[in-house]
């Protein structure tokens, strides 16, 4: 199960007091709505009458009209079985009258939830027509005829809506989130996971983007996808000006909203992905415990809808998760983990006293990154660049571009350079353990891994310093790294960063100004292929080992990784989202066969995380079994390819 859900706002063209038109612009976008697969249609505040009707809610005509309009919708939603439609109307009972929003689908107006906060004050005058959900009588029920039925709806100021496969819906109209204490919280706490808001709210300058701010706010603070949808600019315009505002939020992110400052006559549509709040919600034992009072204290109201028929279509899928969009917002988030990275190194190495920085200089995107951490560190610390100590350990597939590029980046940073050739200590160890070098195998690459970490803790020895690990996030899930080799450092700076943000990383470090003497060689860097460099440049003297040749693009790799342990979505789920967002690079098998390759390395390589070093955790992904992620090592991989076998 994909866990999508479809929904729309639509804002018609009110002509306030012409019921009959309304009604049938109400069916109208029903019709729209169901043909683009919508699962549920949310209407704004009185979109039967309009909301700037004033006294006229008293006369008996409209209400009238209202009850005629409502007919006429219900029969509509008959024809339009897997659509749920919220639309906000006047409802009578007894001496009061509430500000309603009708859930109706299949034939059947299934409840009336009524608006709780009745505001009064400024232009607003609604408690002279309207009276709050806190007044309605326990058990109470209106009647409506439909047709030659006559049709009971449950009046209640607590309820939620089950839609298609479970699905909870609550429903809180305008008003009711400005307050204090929203009913979409208490709703939230009681299983809603969408939540919608029937509004009509007026425009004044800057209240847009306090409505937008509001809306996202209440649905990060509730886990849960929100809808909003106001009355457009056709209602009286005699003293306001409404602007057809809609928004829809998923866990404190705009998914979808309109672009014209003032609207009418639209549909607005977006997928929802309820599996992003349903994991948040199964791990944040916050929310379950502010959940453990109020749980139950709502009615649950059966639809009867069909399943839910999105299939996250139109929800947008990024093909690098972890990569900011827009140059501006990527280079000011890559600059405040770049700062917490830092943070991170210059604590410890205070600590530490007057510890200095070791760290292999390869040429390559990780050392670099760990490279420019621990010189502002020393920065920020108030001692020199020359306090941080960088070894360059070339051997047999160390490139001349490389090689070259490790130490003009050392030499622009100013800090303490050396080179320690390993060929010889390597061949004389495979001498040792009977190893043919002409054997390009996993030995051969393991060795040279080994004897540099083995020269870098014994030279930080001799310069009283620790060595700083420069593995990265998807390197310690794929296990791309040597155990006891370049798996093992004293502080891995760069261990909750992964490969695809790595090189922005660099990027936006690179337009610093306190590392202008390097930007130079810090773009070439960019551009050099990835490679661990274990094998012998080719004939031309380039780099012959590319990782993502061996292991798989990192691009997939990231992606894989992201929605499986940030949101411990399923291969069935994860795969169809990798093929949309990478439809343009990569045809469908080579995606299946990459994360084949994803599962059996992230679940045999445990073993190389549960001994990991310290590192900051800097984004909402970690592997580390201190900061985050916890697995046993020899766990079984079997359901998750069995589940691909499917596929």
């Amino acid at each position: 199960m994909l866990d999508f859900i479809r929904i729309a706002c639509a804002v018609p063209s009110v002509r306030v007091g012409d019921v009959k038109k309304n009604a049938r612009d109400i069916c109208r976008y029903m019709e729209q709505a169901d043909q683009k697969g919508a699962d549920l249609l949310v209407f704004p505040e009185m979109a039967l009458t309009g909301y700037t009707c004033q006294d006229l809610f008293f006369q008996d005509a409209l209400y009238q009209g209202v009850l005629e309009g409502l007919e006429e919708i219900v029969k509509c939603s008959a024809e339009h079985g897997a659509l749920t439609v919220a639309v906000g109307l006047p409802v009578r009972l007894g001496m009061q009258m509430f500000n309603c929003a009708a859930v109706i689908s299949g034939g059947v107006i299934r409840g009336l939830t009524p608006k709780t906060y009745i505001p009064n004050y400024n232009e607003f005058y609604e408690k002279r027509w309207f009276s709050s959900a806190s007044q309605v009588p326990e058990g109470a029920e209106v009647f409506f005829r439909i047709g030659e039925r006559r049709m009971r709806a449950p009046l209640l100021s607590k309820s939620l809506f089950r839609l298609g496969d479970g699905t909870l819906m609550g429903i809180e109209i305008c008003e009711d989130l400005w307050s204090p204490l929203p009913p979409s919280t208490e709703l939230a706490l009681n299983g809603a996971e969408v939540i919608v808001n029937l509004s009509a709210s007026n425009e004044t300058i800057g209240k847009a983007a306090y409505r937008r701010e509001l809306v996202k706010h209440q649905s990060a603070a509730l886990n849960c996808v929100y809808a909003y949808c106001s009355a457009g600019s056709t209602e009286s315009t005699q003293d306001l000006i409404f602007s057809g505002q809609s928004i829809l939020a998923e866990n404190g992110k705009v998914l979808a909203q309109t672009d014209k400052p003032i609207a009418t006559d639209y549909l607005l549509i977006q997928d929802c992905d309820l599996g992003r709040i349903r994991s948040d919600r199964r791990k944040n034992k916050s929310f379950q415990d502010a959940a453990r009072g109020i749980a139950g204290s709502a009615a649950v109201i059966e639809t009867f809808s069909a399943g839910l028929r999105s299939d996250g279509g139109l929800y947008p899928v990024e093909k690098l998760p972890f990569v900011p969009s827009g140059r501006q917002n990527r280079i000011g988030r890559c600059m405040e983990i770049f700062h917490m990275q830092v943070a991170g190194l210059k604590q410890r190495l205070s600590v530490l006293g007057d510890a200095k920085a070791v760290i292999g200089i390869s040429g390559g995107l990780d050392s670099t990154l760990a490279l420019l951490v621990a010189v502002e560190a020393m920065r920020q610390l108030g001692r020199p660049a020359s306090h941080v100590y960088g070894v360059t350990m070339p051997c047999f597939g160390t490139s001349e571009r490389t090689y070259r590029n490790s130490w003009d980046l050392m030499r622009a940073l100013g800090i303490s350079c050396k080179e320690i050739p390993i060929r010889e200590a390597v061949n004389l160890h495979f001498s040792d353990i009977g190893h043919d070098p002409q054997v390009h195998n996993g030995t051969y690459e393991n060795s040279q891994a080994r004897e540099r970490t083995q020269i870098l803790m014994d030279y930080a020895s001799v310069v009283g310093g620790i060595v700083v690990g420069t593995g990265d996030l998807s390197e310690l899930a794929l296990g791309w790294c040597t155990y006891n080799g370049d798996h093992m450092s004293m502080y891995g700076v760069n261990a909750s960063i992964p490969k695809t943000l790595i090189r922005w990383m660099i990027d936006a470090i690179s337009e610093s100004e306190a590392f202008g003497a390097a930007r130079a060689v810090l773009q070439d860097i960019l551009d050099t292929p990835i490679s661990p460099e274990l094998l012998p440049p080719d004939a031309e003297g380039k780099i012959a080992q590319h990782t993502e040749d061996l292991v798989g693009p990192y691009a997939l790799h990231d992606f894989f990784l992201y929605y499986m342990l940030r949101f411990g979505f399923a291969p069935s789920k994860i795969y169809p989202l990798a093929c949309r967002a990478f439809q343009n690079d990569f045809d469908a098998g080579t995606i299946l066969k990459w994360l084949n390759t994803f599962y059996r390395r992230f679940f045999t390589q445990q073993f190389k995380r549960s001994c990991m070093p310290d590192g900051v955790k800097v984004g909402s992904v970690s592997l580390s079994p201190r900061g985050d992620w916890r697995m046993p090592s020899d766990a079984s991989v079997r359901l998750w390819l069995e589940e691909l076998e499917k596929l």
